[in-house]
C-alpha cells in the first residue's frame, strides 16, 4: 500500500468555496481510477481555508500514473493549483501497540 496525505490551505477566502467543489468533483474521479484504494477529502471546521486529502493507492506506481488521469488534469491542475498552497506527504500509518507486537 502507498498512503498519501496533502495538506491544502486556500490563502483567500473567496476561493474557499472552488476548492471544496473541485475536490468533491475530484473524488469519484479518482475512486475510478486503478489502484486507487481510498481518497478522501476533510474541511477543517477550525480552519476554513484548510483541507486534507487522505489517500490510499495500491502501489506508489498506481499514485504516479495518477497524475495522467483526468481528476488531476481536468479539475486539479487548472482549478485548484492557482488556488492553493500544498504540503505532500507520503506516509504510513503508525500501528497500535497491539500490531507492532504481533506483527
Amino acid at each position: 500500500m502507498f498512503d498519501l496525505i496533502v495538506i491544502i490551505r486556500v490563502p483567500e477566502s473567496t476561493n474557499i468555496a472552488p476548492v471544496a467543489d473541485a475536490l468533491s468533483r475530484m473524488r469519484p474521479l479518482c475512486l475510478a481510477e486503478d489502484g486507487c484504494v481510498s481518497w478522501e477529502a476533510y474541511h477543517s471546521h477550525e480552519e476554513p481555508g484548510r483541507f486534507v486529502l487522505v489517500e490510499r493507492w495500491a502501489s506508489r506506481a498506481h499514485w504516479e500514473a495518477h497524475d495522467a488521469g483526468d481528476a488531476i488534469q481536468k479539475i486539479y491542475i487548472p482549478e485548484l493549483m492557482p488556488r492553493i498552497e500544498r504540503e505532500v506527504h507520503p506516509s504510513m500509518r503508525v500501528p497500535s501497540k497491539h500490531e507492532a507486537a504481533t506483527g
